[in-house]
């Protein structure tokens, strides 16, 4: 197969089809049933669901961690079911970006080098990719935090240099897992300002949370219930966004 490459424009960001997760077992079991999803370049989503619905599995299907037993999924146009692992990983790598509850920042290095760290795999110079890291820790608002410690920052703080080094890749999709699950009210509002600033900035924003009243403020919101989709609402029509242009051009 020859490489993957850059520009899958007229392609949806995320495609589901009738896809079935299940694990072994004598009767095998099923947490996702069927489920069909499409997200446009630069939409911004809740994925919403009580414990055990199945938000954990489709998380993992999304990001490619795990494949399904059967159906499809695609990420930025790549079918995962004609990748090889390596082209996963890469595809992982260079079109996801990543943040979740807990921040994984490296304590002995600063902001600016825990962000550096997600551009290691493109073979960027050690200069290039610190200049990448100083302009994403200034979008998410954190210029005067280049050269601090995880230890010296707030708990919101840590929150953006963790999106900042989701962002330094260029990713086609922001995922995040409960991102104010480990934060206070008002750094959680921060957060989550900073992800509607960056969705209307052209990044595609899919969030995973048990927060129904987080959800309900999405223009869209995707429920999952007993491994279904439940609903999917929006508040108003999407118009997607263009494709953005992706670091690399080749996976």
């Amino acid at each position: 197969m020859t490489a993957l490459t850059a520009g899958h424009t007229r392609e949806p960001v995320l495609r589901l089809e009738n896809v079935v997760k299940e694990y072994d077992g004598t009767p095998p079991l099923r947490i996702l049933h069927g489920i069909d999803l499409t997200v446009d370049h630069g939409e911004l989503v809740a994925v919403v669901g009580p414990s055990g619905s199945g938000k954990s599995t489709l998380l993992a299907l999304i990001g490619t961690l795990d494949r399904p037993t059967s159906g499809t999924v695609a990420v930025d146009g790549y079918d995962l079911a004609v990748l090889r692992p390596r082209q996963v990983a890469a595809l992982r790598a260079r079109r996801i970006g990543f943040v979740f509850q807990q921040f994984f920042l490296l304590p002995g290095l600063t902001c600016v080098e825990n962000v550096a760290t997600g551009l290691l795999y493109t073979g960027e110079h050690a200069k290039a990719r610190r200049a990448r890291a100083v302009e994403v820790l200034r979008q998410v608002g954190l210029g005067h935090r280049l050269d601090h410690h995880p230890d010296q920052l707030s708990g919101g703080e840590k929150q953006r240099v963790a999106i900042a080094r989701a962002l330094a890749g260029r990713p086609a999709l922001l995922l995040a897992d409960e991102p104010t699950g480990a934060l206070d009210t008002a750094s959680g509002a921060g957060v989550v300002d900073l992800l509607r600033e960056l969705n209307r900035d052209g990044t595609t924003v899919v969030v995973i949370t048990h927060d129904r009243e987080l959800a309900a403020s999405f223009p869209r919101r995707i429920g999952i219930q007993d491994g279904r989709i439940a609903f999917d609402e929006r508040t108003v029509p999407v118009e997607a966004a263009p494709a953005p242009t992706t670091a690399g051009g080749t996976l």
